[in-house]
């Protein structure tokens, strides 16, 4: 398949700039292959849901993964600026830098605020390991562990989604807005954004109504916004990121399906890594590794039977992932409807459910 029939004309002024309030307010498209388009409310949810559905929520949490600074090299200094994409032990980090040519392996560069001069005293700092192929630097910091995550949190800012960082700067708000109620497990630099319309009081519905809730973990990586160069689908590589899935989690799954009841995952993350563990059989399996999964047309689904979205980007690896699911035309015919109809795009953006082709 081709780039190109993943394309479509998205108005910049759908592209929402903050989420809705409540999270839950948010407009919901269902959408099910074969059948009509249906308007609801995200608070809906647990009315299209039947006793004994599940819920596959990713409990990862974002860190403010955005640190600014300056390389030092020799009298010269030039400003810096680093996205962190994944974590390789507990002092490196790999990461996508600003101006990526201006760096080498060897390399001093000290982080602070994005307005201080970063000085040695009060900075963070870090030497560049290695510069690999993809245009991802390897940090090593002079912290490690417990104390590299606390001064990141200090001197880092959420690494919002470029299509919204290129229309206002962070601000306080978004560390509440850009993070899910349930993120436990620090180590994203993305938020699993269909999570973010859930509130306590949807999930205490969700559990009256039958629907058990069950968390895995699928830390998100820069790669998430990398946009597909390659004009061929199969000429695409994704990313790794780093996921489990507990063998708890696997058993309750594996037991939902026995039973009778659906799989659905909130988020394309949380389908990727499910998908991930599970076997040919459709077995779920306890997993705890590294996933590059790449989902496009054609795949046959293992344990989803639906899927919790928002709105993606056009030629994205996200909206392949979605035509995978309900159907290319499906959904080119879903994402019309929601842009004639004022339908919110993208991480702050409405949601969609969506169930799985026959």
């Amino acid at each position: 398949m081709q780039l190109a029939d993943f394309d479509f004309d998205l108005p910049p002024s759908l592209i929402a700039l903050r989420p809705a309030e409540p999270r839950d307010a948010a407009r919901l498209l269902v959408v099910r292959p074969g059948d009509r388009l249906e308007e609801r409310v995200f608070s809906d949810l647990p009315d299209l849901l039947r006793p004994g559905d599940a819920l596959v929520l990713n409990d990862t949490r974002v860190i403010p993964a955005r640190l600014f600074g300056r390389r030092a090299r020799g009298e010269s200094a030039v400003k810096v600026e680093a996205t962190l994409h994944r974590r390789l032990a507990p002092d490196r980090w790999s990461a996508f830098m600003r101006p990526g040519k201006r760096l080498a392996a060897g390399d001093r560069v000290v982080f602070g605020f994005p307005d201080d001069h970063a000085c040695a005293l009060a900075g963070l700092g870090a030497t560049v390991i290695d510069k690999g192929d993809g245009g991802e630097v390897t940090l090593a910091f002079d912290l490690a562990g417990p104390d590299l995550d606390l001064a990141i949190e200090d001197r880092g800012v959420m690494p919002l989604p470029p299509y919204i960082a290129a229309h206002r700067a962070e601000d306080d708000q978004d560390r509440r807005d850009y993070q899910t109620l349930y993120a436990r497990e620090p180590g994203s630099v993305a938020a699993p954004t269909a999570g973010l319309h859930f509130t306590a009081s949807l999930l205490e519905r969700l559990a009256a109504a039958g629907v058990s809730v069950h968390f895995l973990t699928l830390h998100v990586g820069a790669g998430t916004f990398l946009p597909v160069k390659s004009e061929t689908i199969a000429g695409h590589r994704m990313h790794a990121e780093y996921g489990e899935v507990s063998a708890p989690v696997a058993d309750a799954l594996n037991a939902v399906r026995a039973a009778g009841g659906r799989i659905v995952c909130v988020g394309t993350t949380s389908l990727r890594l499910l998908e991930s563990a599970t076997d040919a059989a459709g077995v779920v399996r306890p997993f705890a590794g590294e996933t590059s999964i790449f989902i496009t047309p054609g795949y046959r689904f293992r344990v989803a039977d639906g899927l919790v979205t928002n709105f993606h980007l056009p030629r994205s690896t996200l909206f392949m992932l979605v035509a995978a699911l309900g159907g290319l035309e499906t959904m080119r015919g879903a994402y019309a409807h929601a842009i004639a109809h004022g339908y919110r795009f993208y991480s702050y953006g409405d949601a969609s459910l969506v169930w799985s082709a026959p």
